[in-house]
């Protein structure tokens, strides 16, 4: 979905996954320091938004997904994932539940497949799958805002903000009353300092939950029934995870910023040393300067100096080995 928001003055798009809004409004630290004092909004109108209506909506989403979501009350925030046999992150899900119809936003462009899984999971459960997106945009106001949200909207309210399931005929007319707008680069500097791991960007085909600290926050333990439960209690309860994410703070000299796929190794080997890792996402900070996430080996000491190619990188725990 391309967003009318690209209209405003300023507005540079996207590129890549989040291709359809802008990536700033020409003022990249303004935008972020605004989002972090409360101020503005995002847009995120990109996102897939789909829909689970009917009686058996909660105890039927509570056997797919790898949250608790059975007894869930209606406007409590939720995340949840959906896992292949062997326990890889196929899908994230942020969910809420307004009382008859249970609201999620997605990834971009992941709805047609998350939507397919579902439907081939109906049984005989009264429920209704659909996909929302060309009718309702994902607008995100930060964490502190007093912007008021329009009567009827259904919002997610998180530490970190409320999602606002907005019309997506009401888009223009709601952001010139909620301005000003941040772009995607504000919010993902944002999302990088709070070590929160995004779907396609901190995972890829073999990622399981473990490695991203999503146990607690989108992973209930005690819970079953779910594809991919076998592996999440083996590394749970028998085992660790081969890699874990960690936080890291990148060498400001540098130009440019080691793109999302950049290998690391060890500060002490040669450049052609055994890789240990890759970062998934690097941002600019407008305080703490170029910063990153990165998944590497479990083993790799806490306090060894890294090289995300020709720049140097100090590591800080998120998840514990």
């Amino acid at each position: 979905m391309k967003s009318s928001l690209l209209s405003l003055p300023g507005a540079v798009p996207a590129e890549g996954m989040d291709e359809g809004v802008a990536a700033h409004y020409g003022d990249l630290f303004r935008e972020q320091r605004a989002l972090a004092d409360g101020i503005g909004f995002v847009d995120l109108s990109h996102r897939g938004v789909v829909t689970v209506t009917g009686d058996d909506r909660l105890a039927w989403l509570h056997l797919l997904l790898t949250q608790h979501v059975t007894d869930l009350p209606a406007g409590r925030a939720t995340e949840a994932l959906i896992l292949s046999a062997h326990g890889h992150i196929e899908h994230a899900l942020y969910l809420v539940d307004d009382g008859t119809t249970v609201w999620m936003h997605t990834e971009p462009d992941t709805q047609d497949a998350l939507i397919a899984y579902l439907e081939s999971m109906k049984f005989f459960y009264r429920v209704e799958v659909a996909d929302r997106t060309a009718d309702f945009a994902v607008v995100e106001l930060p964490a502190g805002s007093i912007a008021e949200v329009p009567e009827g909207v259904v919002v997610r309210e998180t530490p970190y903000g409320r999602d606002l399931f907005l019309p997506r005929a009401d888009l223009d007319a709601y952001a010139a009353k909620a301005g000003p707008a941040a772009g995607l680069l504000a919010h993902e500097a944002l999302r990088v300092e709070q070590h929160r791991p995004r779907l396609g960007f901190e995972t890829d085909h073999r990622t399981i939950p473990h490695e991203l600290g999503w146990i607690g926050t989108a992973v209930h333990l005690q819970k079953g029934c779910y594809r991919g439960q076998e592996t999440v209690a083996r590394v749970q309860n028998l085992g660790k995870p081969p890699r874990r994410l960690v936080f890291l703070h990148l060498d400001g000299s540098e130009v440019l910023l080691p793109p999302h796929g950049t290998e690391l190794r060890l500060a002490s080997e040669d450049p052609d040393g055994r890789k240990i890792g890759f970062i998934t996402t690097s941002v600019r900070h407008y305080e703490l300067g170029p910063i990153a996430l990165a998944l590497v080996k479990r083993n790799v000491p806490l306090d060894a100096p890294l090289m995300a190619d020709s720049t140097a990188a100090a590591q800080e725990v998120v998840v514990e080995p």
